[in-house]
């Protein structure tokens, strides 16, 4: 059986850490150097990189941060934000990143996917998903989660793994920063969809959201930000608790 995930998340705001609720709100929370390292001390499985306004700004992702980061890190990398080109996924690789997070520049030219799969492999693809209800249904989300596409998130799903995508980083608007607990039902939807594996993320506030989301939701993975950054919820704390609850993860 495969091990389930923890994943703790560094949203970047002009070079630093933030946090918010919503994806509104931000508050910086320290150093994306120093918390890359802490957190691959912890134990955490993998660190993904979210430069969140790099796409707003119309600018490429802070590659010489990622190299930063990835110096000071033993576990596997994702770096997102302001990914627009193969050419742009070559440079953060080259920059220390082990995969790459898609979300905007995805929505607005699919076949992106694909070039960077058949670039660099299938693992090599994460798509994020920004998405959240409307009219009792689930929509996707770009620019940050500012601008409605009116793209139902299944179908945005089928059509991304139709193109290669390896990894899916799904986010629930709704539930980011409330600590209220996953988008379960959301995330075992998309899990029963795909054999492909989901992240899950938004939401998460104590140890039982993470077992809620891995046995009820089937998420391959969960990624959390805020109750981290504020040590909340240590990494081994969580583990052992999840371990605990017969859920099979890296000690």
């Amino acid at each position: 059986m495969l091990t389930k995930r923890i994943i703790p998340c560094l949203d970047i705001k002009d070079g630093v850490t933030v946090k918010g609720v919503q994806f509104e709100q931000m508050r910086n929370v320290g150093d994306p150097v120093e918390l890359g390292a802490y957190y691959a001390d912890e134990g955490a499985d993998e660190l993904v990189f979210l430069d969140i306004s790099a796409t707003d700004e119309k600018r490429k992702t802070f590659a010489a941060l990622v190299k930063r980061i990835a110096q000071h890190i033993n576990i596997p990398f994702t770096v997102g934000g302001g990914i627009s080109s193969v050419t742009d996924v070559h440079v953060l690789l080259n920059a220390g990143a082990d995969k790459v997070s898609i979300n905007t520049a995805a929505i607005k030219n699919p076949s992106l996917l694909q070039g960077i799969a058949n670039s660099f492999g299938n693992q090599c693809v994460v798509l994020a998903i920004d998405t959240k209800v409307v009219d009792g249904d689930w929509y996707v989300y770009a620019n940050g989660g500012k601008v409605p596409t009116g793209i139902k998130t299944k179908d945005w799903v089928m059509q991304a793994v139709d193109m290669g995508v390896g990894e899916l980083l799904v986010t629930s608007i709704d539930n980011d920063g409330t600590k209220k607990g996953f988008a379960v039902e959301l995330t075992r939807q998309i899990s029963e969809l795909t054999n492909i594996p989901v992240i899950a993320s938004g939401g998460g506030g104590i140890a039982a959201h993470f077992a809620d989301v891995f046995r009820d939701g089937h998420a391959d993975a969960a990624l959390a930000a805020g109750i981290f950054h504020n040590k909340e919820l240590g990494i081994p704390e969580l583990k052992q608790y999840l371990k605990d609850n017969n859920i099979n993860v890296r000690l």
